[in-house]
């Protein structure tokens, strides 16, 4: 029995991702790791291709041209098996004692045949020199217990879910039809979004288990490379304003509806305050042409998002950009 299938997408990741892997193994029989290699053009197929020779009950490699980080995503629950499905980033690693701990919940919720659409756990941003800080959900999620939207609290800002923090059940995941785009970066946010109104029970467990290393220059989340890739940052942000009106859900799941506006509400807060930051004419004019947008789509989200966290990045640039770097020295994120 495979319990969760950890998927790593790689590309040209020979520096660090046998880190990532290794921390993995700990799973022993009991895991899959599909390695995607993604086109890489450097030792990431052949040190892949090791492990699996070494490990050949636990890793499949699949080698690809290159897609993107959605495409190894795609790829990787097309082939998964386990009950659970988890994306890992290759230079990214999991704690040991936390993953005996999902381990167990998932085989003690397997043997009651209660398995739940959605695991949540923490996450650590590791920022060596730096330092660390864990994300959780303690005050916001019921602990140790199945649990509906009915009883979820209210997300921080700072604490909002993120692929490095959900666990989809598999055959859920795969009911719901996603596939995310493939040459996007910060597809990840689809990725949690879109199955969000499907799911129908979750289990928190309040443990480190992921740990998110943040630090490398060539990094998707670095602030230049986000403002070089803002077309991309828009369009991930704009196919989330798509996909469905929040308010539909109010009535049937308030929680729910909730949470969606929350999500868009901070798509539309990094979009705009990288707008902002960058501080070019023509995204000054990509800013507001978003801000339009998201009016005629939904102009009540519009409204709401207007009074809220991303409405305040809307203020003149030397105010906005001045509490971004506020929040961020007081966060720590990226």
């Amino acid at each position: 029995m495979k319990y969760i299938t950890f998927a790593v997408p790689c590309y040209n990741s020979e520096n660090y991702m046998e880190h990532c892997i290794e921390t993995l193994l700990k799973g022993k029989e009991e895991i899959e790791i599909i390695i995607i290699n993604d086109g890489s053009k450097d030792n990431t197929k052949k040190i892949a291709e090791t492990y699996q020779k070494k490990y050949p009950e636990i890793i499949k490699v699949v080698n690809k041209e290159n897609g993107g980080h959605g495409s190894g995503v795609n790829k990787g629950l097309e082939l998964a098996t386990g009950l659970y499905y988890k994306v890992v980033d290759s230079d990214d690693w999991i704690d040991e004692e936390s993953l005996k701990k999902v381990l167990n919940t998932i085989k003690e919720l397997h043997k009651k045949k209660t398995l739940v659409d959605m695991m949540v756990v923490n996450y650590v941003y590791e920022k060596g020199e730096l330092g660390t800080k864990e994300i959780h959900y303690k005050k916001t999620l019921p602990e140790g217990k199945i649990f509906t939207w009915d009883e979820v609290g209210h997300f921080k800002k700072d604490a909002y879910l993120l692929m490095h923090s959900v666990i989809y059940n598999t055959k859920f995941l795969k009911s719901t039809g996603i596939k995310l785009p493939e040459h996007t970066f910060y597809v990840d946010n689809i990725f949690v979004y879109f199955p969000l109104p499907k799911i129908k029970t979750m289990y928190y467990l309040n443990v480190p288990f992921y740990r998110y290393f943040i630090g490398r220059e060539d990094q998707s989340v670095n602030e230049s490379t986000m403002i070089k890739r803002i077309d991309q940052q828009l369009f991930v942000t704009k196919t989330m304003i798509d996909f469905f009106n929040p308010y539909d859900y109010w009535e049937n799941n308030k929680n729910c509806a909730k949470y969606l506006i929350h999500y868009i509400d901070i798509m539309m807060t990094v979009s705009t305050i990288l707008l902002q930051v960058s501080n070019t004419k023509e995204n000054q004019e990509k800013r507001k042409e978003l801000w339009r947008y998201l009016k005629e789509k939904n102009k009540k989200l519009y409204k709401t998002c207007r009074i809220s966290l991303s409405g305040a990045t809307c203020l003149p640039r030397t105010i906005s950009v001045l509490g971004y770097k506020l929040a961020r020295k007081i966060y720590k994120f990226n």
